[in-house]
């Protein structure tokens, strides 16, 4: 693996420190500007939306520059929003450096995964893609049971400073490692936006944001779920996370490993098994031993599905991929989004820390759905075609046509590039 996939993991590392992070301060951050829980939760809610925005604004800007140089800004959009978090008066002020660090997370991950696949042979592209996924993994055993650590020893502002200062050396790692591209030529923003006529594009994305929406229900709420529910004190929540944290390590490389091999066998496994840990999760939360097993499998699985659904997205929309890509990355934002602020209501209704699961095993089964749907299409498209789909996939039209096996002239119909 090239060494600057090593870049591209350090910032991976600084992003997912600060993404993740405010799960294990949620109730500091609650108690110091005087909100609820559920309320507070809008940081999470706040900052996958963020993703969702951010993610295809910065990418059409991306389209100008080069992609290092667009890497680089947006390296310090991130440390500017973390910075601002840090020195926040008032939750809304928080709030509003949240969303700033969050419209760098999308883009450069987008953006990063299309370099990590351009940099090795075509086999090798979703390994690429796990490897600096690593880096947002890796964040999770140092970087969050860490700055949680920190946050509750030190107070939650030092914990932002020091993750401003992640995206320092973040920046420092694109700069000295990242090979200079040259800007895109002939990339036009309507191109890119043609991805997105793909069914099997608007899948993927569909399952990432339940797939992964269904993690988040759950980890959103984990500190007063392990210290209320649990048993455990406030001080063992940072073991904990290391726990989740090495589960998703583990879930990334075998997902990083498997998806170049059997892509689709590995959603299914994956996503099946995530609904069904979610569910159990409402049952093993009770116990300390059950719940810290649990979340570990909560975090393999769930990061499991993640570079199958990049590189499923990057193979469907081989024609644009930065945009679609970067886009991908805001709908496991979104998943994490509507997962907390679902998480958030039923907390709210009054059905406990553990309900969240239940929210989490449903959409977790929905993305399973979807996975079953968007296989039965590619081999109907595939049936229909005679062959094996094209790059660009089957287009909205294309699924339309795969209804029928021939054309009103009893001509086959083909499926594919129109």
């Amino acid at each position: 693996m090239p060494l600057a996939l090593l870049a591209l993991a350090v910032g991976a590392f600084g992003i997912g420190t600060t993404e993740f992070v405010i799960m294990g301060l949620l109730p500091e951050v609650a108690a110091d500007f005087q909100v609820s829980i559920p309320a507070a939760g809008f940081l999470v809610t706040g900052y996958g939306l963020g993703v969702v925005l951010g993610a295809p604004l910065m990418t059409a800007l991306g389209t100008r520059v080069s992609r290092k140089r667009m890497l680089m800004l947006l390296m310090g959009l991130f440390i500017a929003g973390n910075v601002l978090s840090a020195v926040a008066p008032v939750f809304e002020v928080m709030l509003a450096g949240r969303v700033v660090a969050s419209f760098a997370h999308g883009a450069f991950f987008g953006i990063g995964s299309v370099v990590a696949a351009d940099l090795v042979a075509p086999e090798k592209k979703a390994g690429a893609i796990a490897m600096m996924f690593t880096g947002l993994t890796v964040a999770n055993v140092v970087g969050v049971p860490l700055g949680t650590f920190v946050g509750q020893s030190a107070g939650w502002r030092t914990t932002f400073f020091i993750v401003a200062a992640l995206g320092v050396i973040g920046l420092a790692g694109v700069a000295k490692l990242v090979p200079e591209q040259p800007k895109p030529e002939g990339v036009r923003l309507r191109d890119e936006l043609s991805a997105f006529r793909n069914v099997q594009v608007l899948l993927a994305m569909a399952m990432t944001v339940l797939g992964f929406g269904g993690v988040f229900a759950a980890i959103t709420y984990i500190t007063p779920m392990m210290t209320d529910v649990a048993g455990y004190s406030d001080g063992s929540v940072t073991w904990l996370l290391v726990l989740f944290g090495l589960g998703m390590v583990g879930g990334n490389l075998v997902g990083g490993k498997y998806a170049d091999r059997a892509l689709m066998p590995l959603l299914y496994v994956s996503l099946g098994a995530l609904a069904l840990v979610l569910a159990l999760f409402t049952f093993t939360a009770h116990d300390k031993i059950a719940a810290a097993v649990t979340l570990t499998l909560v975090g393999a699985l769930g990061f499991a599905t993640v570079p199958p659904l990049q590189k499923r997205v990057l193979d469907q929309a081989a024609g644009a991929p930065t945009l679609a890509s970067a886009v991908n990355i805001g709908a496991f934002n979104l998943g994490n989004s509507l997962a907390a602020w679902l998480g958030g209501i039923v907390i709210a209704a009054g059905f406990g820390y553990t309900a969240p699961n239940w929210v989490g095993a449903a959409l977790a089964a929905s993305a399973l759905a979807l996975a079953a749907l968007s296989h039965h299409l590619e081999r109907r498209a595939t049936s229909v075609g005679g062959g094996s789909p094209t790059s660009e996939g089957a287009t909205f039209d294309g699924a339309r046509a795969a209804v029928s096996t021939a054309t009103p002239e009893g001509a086959p119909v083909t499926v594919g590039r129109r």
